[in-house]
Parts: C-alpha cells; sequence; structure tokens
C-alpha cells in the first residue's frame, strides 16, 4: 500500500511492498552532526485523529542552537520516523524519512497508514545522530467492529500562566485510556502578567512576552506550552483529538473579528483579523497532531471539524464554534437577535454535515465534541457581589444579572432549535455533547422544552462539561474557600434550571469518559492546589447516561480497570 505526505512542494512516498514503509525525498540531504551539542528534540511527541488504518505522528526538531520556534532560522533537516508494535522497536511496521525546514517551524507531521485497526502502537523520531522518546498511540476499531467499550481522558483550558499541569500527569500515569479529547484553549494568547492565577498570581510567564498576534508569536507560544513535562508525558502516552475555541487565537474569537483585537496598522494596532486568524491557524496546524481538511498537510484548508469514528459503538464529531459564528449580540437577554435564524454559531455547512452526522445509523453512541455549552442556561436571582465574578469566570452573566450567555449556543438559540428538532424528528437516541470552556464541571439534559421540564420531559440527550485544567474558576476569582461561597451560587443556578443535575464551580482537573452498549459516563476528578507542581489528584463525582433515556443520572463511583 503507497501513502503519499506533502512537505511543502515535495512528496515523500512510502512504500510498504515488503510491508515495511520506507520513504524518500528527492534532492534533500540531512547536515552531517556527529555529536550535537544541544538537544534535538526539545518539544516532546504526539499523536492524534486515530483512524482504523491510520494515525497522526508529530515531533518537533531543532537541527541548530539558532533553530529556535519562529525564528525563522535553521537548515532543511530530513528526520527519519519508525513506528512498531512494541517498545523495543524489534517488530517496526513502517518507517520513513520527513524532510522539514523553518517554513514549517521545523515541525514534522505525517499521516502513518497500512496500520491494523484497534491496534497500541510504538512511534519514535531520530536526527544527527539522537532520538526523540518514544510515543504510544492507538489506532480506531474497525468500522464494522463492536468494542465492549472506548475511554477517553477529557480537558481543556490550560492556562500557562494560572498553575502547572497537573491534570495532564494524573491522566498520563493512567494505562486505560484509549484517546485523549481536549476540547479547547489548549494555549492562551495574553501577554506575560496578565490573566494568571486569580487576581494576581502568575505562577509561570508567557512568552513571548507580549500578546501573540504574528505568525512567529504563536509558533513560540505553541512552543513553550510544548516544553511541559506533564503535557509532554500524556502526549506521548496516548494520541489527542483537538478542537480550537477562541484563546488559539484570541479571546472571544467569531467570523470577522475578536474581542481581544484592535484591527487597524497604527498605534496599538494589530492588523487585519483575516491575518491574523490565519497565522494562528497555520501554527495550530503546524504544532497539533490534528487534520485540517482531512490530511496533515500544511497550507491545504482550515476546515476543523471532522468525524471519527469507533466501530459501531460510537462516532465523534469535532466541531468549530469559533471560525464561522457571528458576532456575539451587546445585550445578553434583551437583544432579540439572540433567536434571530439569520445568525449562527456553526454556519450554515458546519450544521447541515452535524445533522447528517446525527442521523447516520453507522454507531450507537453520537459523540459531539464541542468547545461551548449548548445546555439551556437562565437564572433565578443571585447577590449582586457575585453577578461580576461569574461573568469573569464563565461568561454567564453580564453586569446587568441579564440570563444569556451569548458567546456559548444561548447566544445562538435558533441553530440550537434547529439541531435538537432534527433529534426529536428522527428519533436519535444516544447523543452525548463533550464541552469544555466554562472553567466548571456540569452534567446535564437537554430539554427540548426548558419551561416545561421536568414535566414534559423529553431530551434531546445529555451534556458533560469538563473543568478546566487550570484557568481561573469562581473561587479563584473571589478568593473564597473551596466549597463555600460557591455553593449558594450553584443551588440557584440548579434550582432555576432543574435539568442541570450536577455543577461544580471550584474545581479544577480532568475527567474520564467511559462509553459502553449500556451507558456513557464521565468520572470527573479534581487535582488539589494548580499552584503545587506534585498536588494529587482525587475523585469527585460521576455521572452517566444509560443507552436510550437521553438523561443524566448519578453514579456512586468511578469506572475502573
Amino acid at each position: 500500500m503507497n501513502t503519499t505526505t506533502t512537505v511543502g512542494r515535495r512528496t515523500v512516498v512510502a512504500s510498504g511492498a515488503t510491508g515495511l514503509g520506507v520513504a524518500t525525498v528527492a534532492g534533500t540531504s540531512t547536515p552531517a552532526i556527529a555529536a550535537a551539542r544541544h538537544r534535538v528534540f526539545q518539544h516532546g511527541v504526539a499523536s492524534g485523529d486515530p483512524l482504523p488504518h491510520a494515525v497522526l505522528i508529530w515531533t518537533r526538531v531543532t537541527p541548530t542552537r539558532s533553530a529556535k520556534p519562529g525564528s525563522g532560522k535553521g537548515p532543511r533537516a530530513e528526520v527519519r520516523w519508525e513506528v512498531a508494535r512494541d517498545r523495543r522497536f524489534r517488530k517496526v511496521v513502517r518507517r520513513g524519512r520527513f524532510v522539514t525546514s523553518a517554513s514549517r517551524d521545523h515541525t514534522v507531521k505525517l499521516d502513518v497508514t497500512g496500520l491494523a485497526p484497534e491496534s497500541w502502537y510504538y512511534y519514535r523520531f531520530s536526527y544527527g545522530g539522537q532520538r526523540s522518546r518514544v510515543g504510544r498511540t492507538r489506532t480506531a476499531p474497525a468500522p464494522e467492529a463492536t468494542p465492549d467499550h472506548l475511554r477517553f481522558g477529557v480537558v481543556s483550558c490550560s492556562n500557562w500562566q494560572a498553575g502547572y499541569f497537573s491534570a495532564y500527569r494524573h491522566l498520563a500515569a493512567r494505562d486505560d485510556l484509549h484517546a485523549v479529547l481536549h476540547l479547547g484553549d489548549y494555549l492562551y494568547e495574553y501577554p506575560a502578567g496578565e490573566y494568571g492565577a486569580g487576581s494576581d498570581q502568575i505562577v509561570r510567564r508567557h512568552q513571548p512576552a507580549g500578546e501573540i498576534v504574528t505568525l512567529a508569536d504563536y509558533r513560540q507560544r505553541h512552543a513553550q506550552y510544548k516544553t511541559d513535562p506533564d503535557l509532554q508525558d500524556l502526549h506521548a502516552k496516548a494520541p489527542f483529538v483537538t478542537i480550537w475555541d477562541d484563546h488559539e487565537t484570541t479571546n472571544d474569537s467569531w467570523r470577522d473579528g475578536a474581542e481581544n483585537h484592535t484591527p487597524g496598522s497604527g498605534p496599538g494596532g494589530e492588523g487585519g483579523w483575516p491575518r491574523r486568524r490565519a497565522r494562528a491557524h497555520r501554527a495550530y496546524d503546524e504544532w497539533m497532531p490534528v487534520r485540517l481538511d482531512g490530511t496533515a498537510r500544511l497550507g491545504d484548508g482550515t476546515r476543523l471539524y471532522r468525524r471519527l469514528t469507533f466501530g459501531r459503538l460510537a462516532e465523534l464529531s469535532m466541531l468549530d464554534l469559533r471560525t464561522y459564528r457571528d458576532e456575539q449580540v451587546l445585550v445578553p437577554g434583551v437583544d432579540p437577535a439572540v433567536s434571530d435564524p439569520d445568525r449562527t454559531i456553526t454556519g450554515r455547512q458546519q450544521m447541515d454535515w452535524l445533522k447528517k452526522s446525527l442521523a447516520r445509523d453507522r454507531a450507537q453512541w453520537k459523540l459531539v465534541g464541542t468547545s461551548v455549552m449548548i445546555t439551556p442556561v437562565t437564572f433565578a436571582a443571585l447577590p449582586n457581589d457575585l453577578i461580576g465574578p461569574i461573568s469573569d469566570v464563565t461568561g454567564l452573566l453580564p453586569r446587568d444579572g441579564l440570563p444569556y450567555n451569548v458567546d456559548q449556543w444561548d447566544g445562538y438559540t435558533d441553530d440550537r432549535r434547529e439541531l435538537f428538532t432534527h433529534i426529536r424528528d428522527r428519533g436519535i437516541k444516544d447523543t452525548v455533547f463533550l464541552t469544555g470552556d466554562i472553567h466548571s464541571g456540569w452534567a446535564c439534559d437537554l430539554p427540548y422544552d426548558r419551561g416545561a421540564y421536568p414535566l414534559a420531559s423529553e431530551t434531546a440527550g445529555v451534556e458533560f462539561v469538563c473543568t478546566s485544567v487550570t484557568s481561573n474558576n469562581l473561587k479563584d476569582i473571589i478568593g473564597a474557600p473551596p466549597r463555600t461561597a460557591s455553593l449558594a451560587v450553584e443551588g440557584a443556578i440548579r434550582t432555576a434550571n432543574p435539568h442541570i443535575k450536577y455543577l461544580d464551580f471550584d474545581s479544577h482537573g480532568y475527567s474520564v469518559l467511559d462509553v459502553t452498549p449500556a451507558r456513557a459516563q464521565m468520572d470527573w476528578y479534581v487535582i488539589g492546589s494548580r499552584t503545587d507542581r506534585r498536588t494529587g489528584a482525587t475523585w469527585s463525582r460521576s455521572f452517566a447516561t444509560r443507552a436510550g433515556t437521553n438523561k443524566v443520572v448519578a453514579v456512586d463511583g468511578p469506572v475502573n480497570g
């Protein structure tokens, strides 16, 4: 079987005629490096977007000291790669060479094909007499397979300046994950010293020092995050499936702009929005183990939404809710534009694609990875002194306390109505939305009619929301001890919204989603102090949705084994 990977204008052809894929590149050569005086592989290894017969593998090389991320310096480098059945690489099944250069920030990303479904593999890279660490990855089950379960780590909102990535460390210590879902805000665009832990603590400073705007800036920020040892360990342990939210570009982004973007070329101007977004997307494509427009190639498009299947058990639709959306309304709860059918959060093409995904009869569970909450949320009266902090953490409340979070589906209610109507009209069951963004843990039913719930209790599915890895939650903003001031807020929200079964405004950590034919279960784990690099993690709560019910129920303990 032949595979083709494009690197700039050159083509790497991996031939599997003998069962070993050997890649050659015309007109290239590797610089002779007898003994490197610096580490070549400084940013770890990663894999992602597993298919039944293919998976992406990634690394970044630093061929010379001057070839720093974003520098535009350094020679072309021919990197060798191997994929094996065993960690000691005695059973190599694919190997080849990949040429990289400063034009792609010396990143290496390729689609390894011809693999067996539902199988573990090991991979590594070599250059200049050095080898990378060994990564482990796994392919998806075959299309007609019926796996007894799937298990994913679930994370979002990892702000470097707000703490250490201990959640990643604890996930990396597990041996039972088939993949990791990162649901957005993998990195943050803010300058050094801004938006740390709570109101004023910067645990570790961003590089570059300013807000990232240029392509070099975005490359450097990606590189900094990938020096984190806990993130490196998790990437090396299991394949990632990622989506972006806003901070991979800049805060509260939409189709034609963003809250944290100042257009113009004059003093304080950050240039045109299309150029800034294109730079952010280019760096994301270079530095993340993800297929854009369905390929590992660079420059062939920026379509991030995609569909991954895991046999007959589950199909995962990953959404892009930033690139195609209309601008958020200015007056939540008052502006009727929140329900304007001409406004969209998905864009027409993506909405049609999502509806088709949910209607497909290929897999039992319809999992939807989404960066912002789809659950409808309204509010009872809350103390005035808490309205500001809640809004700062979640975006749920404007300063006047009106009820909509216009950055999520509550600001685009016609899209939600269209999607829920589609689910009801076609009798679709077992739909589970998996969400990040809001720095808190939630388990919710998705009622067709929120006002009639629970008497008219039909639901379109359920939503599980993971906490943040480090980004500020309610207790961090108001400076209160955990599980004190937040309890009254959580109680008021749940009273006004009985379809919300679980809410935790205080915790940082990660979640684990386990899917079987009988149920889909989310377990929430919380870390101790995010400012303590060695902090522990404990199980907090578990909720599940049983097959055919489209509702969540509490579970006594986490999945094991």
